[in-house]
């Protein structure tokens, strides 16, 4: 009997030592599916201003692409990219489709329940926009109005006074005005094309990122900018479960932060370095 009970413990010992190995090589799951098939899936927008955009040859071009690249250079890989709708990429529902997401996404409290920030890459401006025949002068000129936002972001839940900053060192947020009607959209972009019909033909003003609208306007869309709502963080977002990918990630955008790299983009796509927390 003692001569079995060795046997077994030995063999339990052995079962479990050879399940160490394999326990390692999988605790990170993403990063190993990105080391085999030398590819990091980038999800990113085809109208997203200089975050993201199609250019004239029909690439995808901007500062959240050239990063994403940065991030994979980093990791000794290719870049694919891929461009599901937004609502789709907060849902958490990403099924493999895709290894991480840029965007400037917000990193709140409700996202962070699916979601992962390894890295802020940008503090850029939440503003209000208008028709440049608004005769609203203040913020609080948009009491009762109706205002437009991208489904989905945070715009939205700051037009719905639900929104709730839950990064490190977070201001509270202040409601300047409460709108008598929230429209949501696609994007907001698909949102100023309804403002610049007139004001007030559809929407009085439009909620969201500084960077599109002034985007917006160097391509000739008859808005302005009204006044600034925040300053948000902007993060790269990755599914919740892969610690060592996550400190990957970090580290790639560090590197660019630390070389000057991460500024340099910013001021080639954006004009201003948006990099530093405000």
């Amino acid at each position: 009997m003692n001569k079995f009970l060795k046997m077994l413990t030995a063999a339990s010992s052995v079962a479990v030592a050879s399940a160490i190995p394999l326990a390692k090589a999988n605790a990170g799951e993403v990063l190993d599916r990105v080391r085999a098939t030398k590819t990091l899936t980038v999800a990113v927008g085809t109208d997203w201003g200089p975050m993201s955009r199609m250019n004239d040859k029909h690439e995808l071009d901007g500062d959240d692409v050239d990063i994403a690249k940065g991030v994979a250079k980093y990791l000794g890989v290719e870049v694919k990219f891929v461009t599901p709708a937004w609502d789709l990429i907060t849902s958490g529902q990403w099924e493999g489709r895709w290894d991480l997401s840029m965007g400037q996404m917000t990193p709140t409290k409700e996202r962070a329940e699916k979601l992962n920030f390894p890295a802020v890459y940008v503090w850029a401006p939440e503003v209000a926009v208008v028709h440049k025949d608004s005769k609203a002068t203040t913020l609080s000129d948009l009491d009762g109005k109706i205002v437009g936002v991208g489904a989905g972001n945070v715009a939205e839940s700051y037009a719905n006074h639900n929104f709730n900053p839950s990064w490190i060192d977070a201001k509270p947020v202040q409601y300047q005005f409460t709108p008598g009607q929230v429209k949501t959209y696609g994007s907001s972009n698909v949102a100023f094309d309804d403002l610049r019909l007139g004001d007030g033909v559809r929407l009085d003003a439009v909620l969201g990122d500084d960077t599109v609208a002034r985007e917006a306007i160097k391509s000739g869309y008859p808005i302005k900018v009204l006044g600034t709502l925040f300053y948000a963080p902007g993060a790269i977002s990755i599914l919740k479960g892969d610690d060592e990918f996550n400190d990957k990630i970090a580290a790639a955008v560090k590197s660019m932060k630390d070389d000057g790299t991460l500024s340099k983009m910013s001021i080639k796509w954006f004009g201003v370095d948006y990099c530093e927390q405000k």
